[in-house]
Order: structure tokens, then sequence, then C-alpha cells
């Protein structure tokens, strides 16, 4: 499995990647995202649901965008002050924490959990700085450092099997090339999905893949958990103890749990793979290759904090989406393979799920159900 890990699955150059023919892997790749979608609600005879992070929970939050000029080098200071964290501010938001599979299961499976939150930048004329008119920024983070797919063919493979009526016979129809793909990227996945499982207010998040920081950087995010945030022991006998303890939380403690979020420059001259500098395409066309914290640090430029009280209902929970790409400032857009990749299954999905809730469809809770780690992004 090292030789799957290490070697096999990423690209080293421009020359090894499929950027002319990622149109026609996308088209595939959303025409897949819909049917594991449909297979998901109807084996568990409920309506659609999201593509993938089909459970979750909504609450409101506080998002501070700190002054990062205190304390810092200068140098560092202007690199950061960019988008949204050019100036101080504080900013509603509305946040959803969720498990990644695509179907309803008991919290306690082993999954990847996310952090997905938009921020409202209504406030202090920063709306007039998006890309879409749109007056918000979201964010999508998982408790993961990478995602485990690492580029839109290797997207386009595991789809294929995900979606295969026979697991079996779908990965044995694949190219050589592709079952590889498959087989590294269901690797990486049990190394993710079996963490300790801990409250959804104590997890750190990252956002797996990189965004432009201005025009001239790319950085990774991530949403580290104050260490008093308070939680209560989970009871794993209850199938939805993680949804629960988030919700006793807002509506108990009278402390709030909050996440400084920081920002992870890529500076290729430093940072290393395997032992070797490679340039800056690299780093952003890799989704499973860390960037390691070691060589490149995160700086903190803005706190999340929860609301008392805030909860969503299901209802709301449901209606509420997230799109990184739609909802983005135009110097914080996503950039490389997967982020090319997941716009379009995205919009699908969202349209799939809105219509059949158009058309009358309940929200039904499923009998939670267990089956093999579901290789989920984010479709919000």
């Amino acid at each position: 499995m090292l030789f799957l890990t290490r070697c096999f699955g990423v690209t080293s150059s421009d020359a090894e990647r499929t950027v002319a023919g990622e149109r026609a892997i996308i088209e595939a790749i959303t025409e897949r995202v819909l049917a594991m979608q449909a297979k998901a609600a109807a084996q568990q005879h409920r309506p659609l649901r999201r593509g993938t992070h089909a459970k979750g929970i909504c609450a409101k939050a506080q998002f501070e965008a700190f002054d990062v000029n205190v304390g810092r080098d200068p140098v560092l200071a202007t690199r950061l002050a960019k988008g949204i964290f050019a100036k101080p501010g504080i900013y509603p938001a509305t946040v959803r924490f969720a498990n990644s599979d695509s179907k309803v299961n008991s919290d306690f499976k082993a999954d990847v959990r996310s952090l997905s939150f938009s921020v409202d930048l209504t406030r202090n004329g920063v709306a007039a700085l998006g890309a879409n008119g749109g007056g918000r920024q979201d964010f999508s983070l998982q408790n993961a450092t990478t995602l485990p797919i690492n580029d839109s063919t290797a997207f386009l493979a595991i789809m294929k099997l995900l979606t295969a009526s026979n697991p079996a016979v779908g990965l044995w129809s694949l190219p050589f090339k592709d079952k590889l793909r498959v087989l590294r990227t269901l690797t990486l996945v049990q190394f993710q999905t079996h963490q300790k499982i801990k409250p959804y207010q104590q997890l750190r998040y990252w956002s797996n893949v990189p965004f432009r920081h201005g025009p001239n950087d790319m950085v990774k995010q991530s949403a580290t958990p104050s260490p008093d945030n308070p939680a209560m022991p989970l009871q794993r006998s209850n199938p939805n103890g993680l949804q629960d303890e988030l919700v006793r939380h807002v509506k108990e403690d009278t402390k709030m749990s909050s996440f400084d979020f920081g920002l992870q420059f890529l500076d290729a001259e430093k940072m290393t793979y395997w032992g070797k500098h490679l340039d800056a395409n690299f780093w952003i066309e890799n989704a499973s290759v860390e960037w390691h914290e070691a060589e490149a640090a995160f700086h903190t430029v803005a706190r999340l904090t929860l609301l008392p009280g805030s909860q969503l209902t299901q209802a709301d929970g449901e209606i509420t989406s997230f799109d990184v790409t739609g909802n983005a400032m135009a110097d914080s857009m996503p950039v490389g393979s997967i982020n090319r990749a997941r716009r379009q299954g995205e919009l699908a999905s969202r349209k799939a799920r809105m219509s059949a809730r158009s058309n009358g469809a309940q929200l039904q809770e499923p009998a939670q159900q267990r089956g093999q780690p579901v290789v989920a992004f984010s479709y919000d």
C-alpha cells in the first residue's frame, strides 16, 4: 500500500495532467454524482438529500476577521491582508456540521466529518468586492488534512465504482490505471475515516484543496477548535449522537464553541514531497498531497464562534447550501483539478434536491444504515 500512497496517482508535471480533456471528465462525474444521490435515496426509501454530506445540522455563528497587522512582520501582514481579511470586521455566518457519507448513517459509523459555513459580507461594504455580487463568501472543510481523491481523473474512477450495481464487477471493469487510482483513494479513505470520534465542536477541520488569496498567493484553510470548547460525553447508543450533542451545546451551554480560522501559504521553495522540491502546480493540482505544517505554517486571521440557541430546523437546514466557487470573492476563488471538477456536480446535485422538495417530496428520517466507506466531497 505504500507504493499506492506514495508513488502512484500523483502527477508531478503538467504534461501528466489531462486538463484538455477535463470537460468530458467533469460531465461524466456530474452524471455519476446524480446517480449516487438517487441511489442513496432509493436504498433508504427517502427523498433526495445532498449528493454527499447527506446528514448534518445547521446553526448560526459569528465570523470575526482580525486585524492581521497586529504583532506580525509587515511582509507577512501584507500577504495576509487580502479579500475578506483586508480589514477587521465582524460578520454573521451560517454553519453546517455533517458526516461525509451520501447515506444517512449512525453518527458512530466510520466517516469523515465536515464543517461548511457561509459569511454574510453585506456589512462594511465588502459585498462590492464579491465575484458574483452575492454578498457572501463560503467555506467548506473536513477533519482531514487532504482529500483522498487526487484529481478529476481519480474522481471519475471512484465515482464509477461507487455507482456500479456490483462493486466487484465495477472495479474489474476499470482500466488498470484507474484500478490503482481507486485502490489508492480507498487506502487513504481508511486512514481518514478511522479517527477517534469526537463532538463536532471539538474537531479540527481543513479545506483539503487550495484557493487564491489575492493576485499572487494560494492558500489552504483550517478551523482549529478552542481547547475549552464544551461538550458532554457522546452516547454511542444514540445513532444521532454527534448531531444531538451539537444541538444540546447551542441550547444549554453558557459558553459557545469557537474555531480559530487560519491560512497556510503555498511556498513551493520551502515545501517538499518525499524530500523533493516541486513547482507550485504540483501542490495546486494534487489534492491528496499534504502541505506539511512544519514547512508551511497556518496563520490565524479570524475566529468563527457559534451563537447560543441558533440551531436551524431540519427543513431550513435542507434548503441551506454552500458554494465555494459561486460564493467567492474574485481574489479568493478555488483552484486545482478537484475544484474545477466539483462545481458542476454541486450545482446539479443541488438542483435535483431542490426540485424534489419543490415537487412535494417530504423530508423523512430513514433507518440508519451501515455499509462500505463512501469517498465524499462536499456537495452542499
